[in-house]
C-alpha cells in the first residue's frame, strides 16, 4: 500500500491487534501448551506419593514444592490446567451451543414464544451453578462431567440475553426489512444476516464466561463436586492447602495463581476482542 510521505500508514494503523488482546492470548496460549504438554510430560508422576520428602519448600529438585503426600506440586499445577481448561471449554460450548439459537429464536418470533423463551431462561438463572452442581451431584454423583453440565446450564440464559439483545438491534436495520420483501424466512434471516452481525458481541461474550466458567470450576473443585481424586485440581489443591497456610504458604499461593493468571488472560482477551471489534472504540485508536 502507497503511503504519502511523512504521513502514517493509517490503514495499517487500524488493523493492528489492541496490545491487552496479544497479551491476553499469550498468556492463554501459554497455559493451553502447558496444558497440553502435561499429557506427555511431567517433572514427576503426580500420582506417586513420597511421605519422607513432604511439605518441601521450592528447590532445584522441587521448583514449586511438595504437597501434604509428597507430590509434586509444579506437576500437580500442570495437570490442573487440563482440568481447568476442559471444564471451562465445554461449559461455553454447552452454554452458547443453546443458548444463542434460543436468543435468536426469541428475538426473531417476539411475543409468547419470546416471553416463553426468556421466562424459562430466567428459572435457570435463579438457580447458580454451585446449586446446580449439588442437585446434580445428589443425582448422578460429583465429577468433572456433573461440574461441566452445571456451569454449561448456568452460561445458557447469559448467552440467551445476549444473543436476543444483540439480534433485537440487528432486526431493526433496514437490510432486514428488505430481506423479508424478498421473502426469506425470520429463521433464515436469523442465520444469514443476524447471526454474522453479532459475532463479534458473541465472541467477547465467550472470553468473559470462559474466564468465569474457571472461577466456577475451581470453586465447585474446592467443594468437592468438582474434578475428582486422583485427577489433581487447582480447586482442590486450594481446598487442601487451607488447613496448612499457616507453615505451607505456597500450597496455596501456586494454585492461586494459575486461577488468576488464567482468568487474567481470558478477562484481557474480552476486553481485547471488544476494543479490536467495536468499531467506534477501533477510530478512537
Amino acid at each position: 500500500m502507497m503511503t504519502v510521505r511523512g504521513m502514517p500508514n493509517v490503514a495499517g494503523a487500524r488493523c493492528r491487534f489492541p496490545r491487552r488482546l496479544v497479551v491476553g492470548l499469550t498468556i492463554v496460549t501459554l497455559i493451553i501448551v502447558t496444558a497440553l504438554l502435561s499429557f506427555v510430560w511431567t517433572p514427576f508422576d503426580v500420582s506417586a506419593i513420597d511421605v519422607g520428602g513432604k511439605l518441601l519448600p521450592p528447590s532445584a529438585g522441587h521448583l514449586l514444592g511438595t504437597d501434604h503426600f509428597g507430590r509434586d506440586t509444579l506437576s500437580m499445577v500442570m495437570v490442573g490446567a487440563r482440568s481447568a481448561l476442559a471444564v471451562a471449554l465445554v461449559a461455553v460450548i454447552i452454554g452458547a451451543g443453546i443458548g444463542v439459537p434460543l436468543g435468536l429464536v426469541a428475538a426473531a418470533r417476539r411475543g409468547w414464544v419470546s416471553q416463553f423463551i426468556m421466562r424459562g431462561n430466567d428459572l435457570i438463572f435463579a438457580f447458580p451453578a454451585l446449586l446446580m452442581a449439588v442437585m446434580i451431584a445428589a443425582i448422578h454423583g460429583p465429577g468433572a462431567v456433573n461440574a461441566m453440565i452445571a456451569i454449561g446450564l448456568f452460561n445458557i440464559p447469559v448467552f440467551a440475553r445476549v444473543a436476543r439483545g444483540g439480534a433485537l438491534t440487528i432486526w431493526s436495520r433496514e437490510y432486514i426489512l428488505a430481506a423479508r420483501v424478498a421473502g426469506k424466512g425470520r429463521m433464515l434471516i436469523s442465520v444469514q444476516h443476524v447471526l454474522p452481525n453479532i459475532a463479534g458481541l458473541l465472541i467477547v461474550q465467550v472470553a468473559i464466561q470462559l474466564a468465569l466458567a474457571v472461577v466456577a470450576e475451581a470453586g465447585l473443585s474446592y467443594v468437592g463436586l468438582g474434578v475428582q481424586p486422583p485427577s489433581p485440581s487447582w480447586g482442590r489443591m486450594l481446598a487442601e492447602a487451607q488447613t496448612m497456610i499457616g507453615f505451607a504458604p505456597s500450597l496455596a499461593i501456586f494454585p492461586g495463581l494459575a486461577i488468576m493468571i488464567l482468568v487474567f488472560g481470558f478477562g484481557l482477551i474480552g476486553d481485547g476482542l471488544n476494543d479490536h471489534l467495536n468499531p467506534r472504540l477501533r477510530k478512537e485508536r
